[in-house]
């Protein structure tokens, strides 16, 4: 087990005396109760090392999880880095040329808010691909339809795009940063504080990393829901392009009310209604698809 290796080149790091107390639990054959050995090491280091789980049960007791990586970790403490099943070092994330075309093409798209001509093209030619579905339902009922597709979409994209194994290692590396420097802080070891603050100063790139990861899929979510949004924006806004008698919706505890009413301050009854379909039809999807959406 390397990461067993990892640990206890880690603990050794942190406090020289984890050396000795390894050395003197490698010499018992038996199971390792805490009774028999609380005259050798403080319950601090026998919390520590079962924390790290390198002392697991065993019958009656606790036994190494791997004692020869142990052993091993011992005669070679000073020069094992951070290890991780994924290279986050090699491993670079980068956007392909694609990616960036998408974040430039969605930010262009928001202007479709603000500028009229923006969105009456955007309007225009989506109308000719979701004019039909709106031709055969009212218009709050098209809403739902385009909450489920952009729901199903959405988990889909990333599921694809994000790397769940890579987000898992980033956040490994910084809680085992975290760990070290909470305990050296404990045991009131200044060099070891400032020698993990640089640590952590030098994974900052790994924050970065982990969200260049997390914006990718966004991107491209953003890239075909913005169009999907800006359509709906145009039927409903002044001048309206839906008809009279579907431009109202009866809304959970609140009734009858117009699409472009605000219902939650200024958030119109149309966009609410979106929100809470998109939320709700989402959580369904990534159950039903079994799609992993956050690193475990």
């Amino acid at each position: 087990m390397a990461r067993i290796a990892e640990k206890v080149a880690d603990l050794v790091r942190e406090n020289p005396e984890f050396e000795e107390v390894l050395e003197d639990l490698l010499e018992r054959d038996e199971e390792i109760r805490w009774r028999d050995v609380k005259d050798e090491m403080t319950s601090g280091q026998w919390g520590r090392l079962l924390q790290k789980d390198i002392l697991v049960e065993s019958g009656d007791g606790f036994t190494f999880a791997d004692r020869e990586a142990v052993e091993n970790a011992l005669t070679t403490a000073e020069d094992i880095e951070f290890e991780s099943d994924v290279d986050i070092e090699d491993s670079e994330t980068s956007w392909s040329i694609y990616d960036k075309a998408a974040a430039v093409g969605a930010l262009a798209m928001f202007a479709g808010y603000s500028i009229n001509s923006v969105r009456s093209a955007v309007g225009n030619v989506l109308d000719l691909f979701l004019g039909p579905l709106d031709a055969i339902l009212p218009f709050f009922a098209v809403i739902m339809v385009l909450a489920i597709i952009t729901g199903l979409y959405s988990a889909i994209l990333q599921n694809a795009l994000m790397d769940m194994e890579k987000m898992g290692a980033y956040q490994e590396r910084m809680q085992e940063i975290q760990e070290k420097q909470k305990a050296a802080k404990e045991r009131g070891d200044d060099d070891a504080v400032e020698r993990i603050r640089e640590e952590q100063m030098d994974a900052m790139g790994d924050q970065l990393g982990m969200f260049k990861e997390q914006f990718r899929p966004m991107v491209w979510i953003m890239v075909i829901t913005i169009p999907v949004f800006l359509w709906m924006y145009w039927k409903i806004r002044p001048p309206s392009h839906i008809p009279a008698e579907e431009a109202f919706m009866i809304l959970p505890m609140v009734g009858e009310v117009e699409l472009a009413a605000g219902v939650v301050g200024p958030l119109q009854a149309w966009i609410l209604w979106y929100i809470l379909n998109s939320i709700g039809f989402s959580q369904i999807i990534r159950k039903a698809l079994n799609i992993q959406t956050s690193p475990t």
